[in-house]
């Protein structure tokens, strides 16, 4: 079992900027990989940005410029950066691990409970 625990949603005016963590602990494997989804109101969950256990990130075409997904230490603890936030980003975001196999199969996946996300215009 992996536990995923999620922080730094909250409400912000449209153009500014947000930080969120994600932090993995339990049965988290060397090889991972872990990020972030979205899901807004009468919408369905989507991916916003991962990030492998080696510091490789990908994007959403939606949040690229604009968001930064980073591993900014050794353990297994995510960020992303959210800047130029969008009324369209509001959603609840939900961190996501995926242990890996030395071959990137997956093996087990988890889920956090959600952060909200606010973005007023």
């Amino acid at each position: 079992q992996v536990q995923l625990v999620e922080s730094g949603g909250g409400v912000v005016q449209s153009g500014g900027s947000l930080t969120l963590s994600c932090s993995a602990s339990g049965n988290i494997r060397n090889n991972n990989i872990m990020g972030w989804y979205r899901q807004a109101d009468g919408k369905q969950r989507e991916l916003v940005a991962t990030i492998t256990s080696y510091k490789y990130p990908t994007y959403a075409d939606s949040v690229k410029g604009r968001f930064t997904i980073s591993r900014p230490g050794t353990e297994d603890t995510i960020q992303l950066q959210m800047n130029s936030l969008k009324p369209e980003d509001t959603a609840v975001y939900y961190c996501n691990a995926k242990n890996r196999d030395p071959w990137n199969k997956t093996l087990d996946d988890f889920w956090g409970y959600g952060t909200r996300v606010t973005v007023s215009s």
